[in-house]
């Protein structure tokens, strides 16, 4: 039979939507987030002159090691995706793709990604990324249905692409390798929580463990956040304190820590969603803010 112009149309606009289904499995703007403090991790762990071969290395297989990893939690989670209204049209609830496509699809992505740290990097990035991908997968995904600490568990994977990138760099697990995970680990915590807040219903139906539903009134997150926040412009300043950065990241830390803490008692004395919103856009901007300073004012190890 002679496939016609409409036929070869319909085909690739199907091929391309199902392309486009297999990338949003990975939830590329995580994976972004995830490089971009690897690649601040390696650069910060490098001498003078890092090695920028070396570096395209880590973010293809930390690339690969991340959006597997986040590909098999959407098939862990694809029934509780399907109750939230925010993710319930994601590929996998959606009936979009098959289960088993994306049980393979992240399987081969993530051995894929630690395998080519593993050989074209150093065994410490390869180990840190492997721990990253089953901490996540097998504490943070089954906790989220049992218990609100799942927070402070899930934040574990979430800290250590820094820490994938200063291996990497350097061949060891350094003390800053851990000033750089203390950031991101107490970063997520007022972040997440602000999340919740914002999502309360469809974490609700999802069944997903979380502390805004079960403090009701949201008093205790929202101390929570407070306190997270302060714990979190301390630890920001260490990189200074202990000298593998310089007094400009000192000031720009100081300063967006201190206008992270006000967004957070903002949220806590007008308890407004206006201003739940605005925090999670202030966490947004901090972090990768934080990074850059570090990375722009680092004292060369």
């Amino acid at each position: 039979m002679m496939l016609t112009s409409a036929t070869l149309g319909v085909e690739f606009t199907r091929a391309r939507g199902r392309a486009a289904d297999f990338i949003s499995l990975t939830k590329p703007r995580i994976v972004m987030m995830v490089l971009l403090t690897a690649c601040a991790g390696f650069y910060i762990g490098s001498g003078s002159t890092p090695s920028y071969g070396v570096l395209w290395q880590v973010l293809i297989g930390t690339a690969l090691a991340a959006g597997g990893t986040l590909a098999l939690n959407q098939f862990l989670e694809r029934d509780l995706d399907g109750r939230m209204t925010r993710t319930q049209l994601r590929p996998l609830p959606a009936g979009r793709l098959h289960s088993a496509e994306a049980l393979l699809f992240g399987v081969v992505l993530t051995v894929a990604g630690l395998l080519y740290l593993a050989v074209a990097v150093n065994t410490w990035s390869s180990v840190a990324a492997a721990v990253t991908a089953g901490s996540y997968l097998f504490l943070y995904t089954p906790l989220k249905r049992k218990t609100a600490l799942c927070v402070v568990v899930g934040a574990v994977p979430g800290a250590l692409p820094p820490v994938i990138g200063w291996a990497a760099a350097t061949g060891r697990l350094g003390i800053e390798a851990w000033v750089l995970f203390a950031i991101l680990f107490v970063w997520q915590l007022p972040h997440t929580l602000a999340i919740a807040m914002l999502y309360k219903d469809d974490y609700e139906r999802a069944g997903i463990r979380l502390l805004p539903l079960i403090d009701t009134d949201d008093t205790l997150t929202r101390c929570q956040i407070v306190c997270d926040c302060l714990i979190l412009l301390a630890v920001s300043l260490l990189p200074t304190l202990m000298g593998f950065a310089g007094p400009f990241y000192f000031v720009g830390a100081l300063m967006l820590g201190i206008g992270l803490l006000g967004c957070a008692c903002a949220c806590t004395i007008r308890r407004s969603t206006a201003d739940v919103k605005r925090l999670v856009f202030a966490s947004l901007v901090q972090l990768p803010a934080l990074f850059l300073l570090m990375v722009l004012d680092r004292v060369p190890m």
